[in-house]
């Protein structure tokens, strides 16, 4: 029985990892800060399918995937995941209660962004957000006017470029500072006339995901996984994780999104291959524009 990764998962504020075996489901594996990884990639890439509703749905073709794709889908299942998403604009009619955010990243890096409320705070984790706080609760376009209030009155984004964040993560000034930026954004959003009236408002209650994260003692991140392949080999002792990053000891930056869609297994006798990797570029030079994915 094959178990495919599906990248990180957040349990209950912790890191896992995510594995998929068609015909039985779903099951996690608890990471743990300072634990030893090390693991291969067999055979080829695979599409997930598609996830909806705690569900998922195997990909009809069981099409390969390119080592290096951001995401675990084939063209057809990423269309048909993207034709009923609320992220997407392609179910506005989502009947449940939706919260409005505010996520800070690093010193100037702060995004508004949306979560169904019954997600509690793991869309915050996944994104690796380091401090962040509810601006407000209720239907989901009161939500999303909310966000586009922000963006046209105050210049806030919905989206901040991943390699910018990774990029800042060890530098972080403390925590006192973060949360300072994010009450001070915050008290601005609250302020703003023409909020909706369906939008019930909520306090500013600052959360800082730094012990989640691991972020104290955190090696500057050097390297970056930039893709997976066959009899490729990842070594080494995880030192954090925020969003769907793993942190090495030794400063390399594993991206479990590139993970998703292999088997991983440990390695046995025969020859493994180097994982490609990219110098992780300063906060001054990473890219601004989005990534597509956060």
């Amino acid at each position: 029985m094959t178990w495919w990764c599906t990248g990180i998962r957040w349990k209950d504020g912790r890191p896992a990892i995510g594995w998929y075996g068609q015909g039985r489901g779903e099951r996690v594996s608890l990471l743990a800060y300072g634990q030893r990884l090390d693991f291969v990639a067999r055979g080829e890439r695979h599409c997930l399918g598609v996830w909806r509703a705690g569900k998922r749905t195997p990909c009809p073709t069981a099409a390969t995937v390119p080592g290096r794709a951001g995401n675990a889908q084939c063209p057809e299942c990423a269309r048909l995941d993207r034709s009923f998403s609320v992220a997407a604009d392609t179910n506005v009619a989502d009947p449940r209660t939706y919260r409005v955010y505010l996520a800070w990243f690093g010193p100037g890096m702060v995004k508004v962004g949306i979560t169904a409320e019954e997600r509690g705070s793991a869309r915050l984790l996944e994104q690796g957000a380091v401090a962040w706080a509810w601006l407000g609760r209720g239907p989901l376009m009161a939500t999303r006017r909310t966000e586009e209030l922000l963006r046209a009155a105050l210049g806030v984004p919905d989206r901040i470029a991943y390699a910018r964040k990774r990029a800042v993560r060890a530098l972080l000034p403390a925590a006192p500072d973060r949360a300072r930026e994010v009450a001070e954004l915050h008290a601005r959003a609250a302020a703003l006339p023409g909020w909706p009236e369906s939008l019930e408002r909520v306090g500013c209650e600052v959360t800082d995901h730094a012990g989640a994260f691991g972020l104290d003692g955190l090696p500057a991140p050097a390297r970056v996984l930039t893709g997976m392949v066959p009899g490729g080999a990842v070594v080494g002792r995880l030192a954090g994780a925020a969003g769907p990053d793993l942190h090495l000891a030794d400063g390399l930056v594993v991206d479990t999104r590139l993970l998703a869609g292999w088997e991983l297994t440990a390695p046995g006798d025969e020859a493994v291959t180097s994982v490609p990797v990219a110098q992780i570029p300063s906060a001054a030079t990473a890219p601004v524009e989005q990534d597509g994915l956060f």
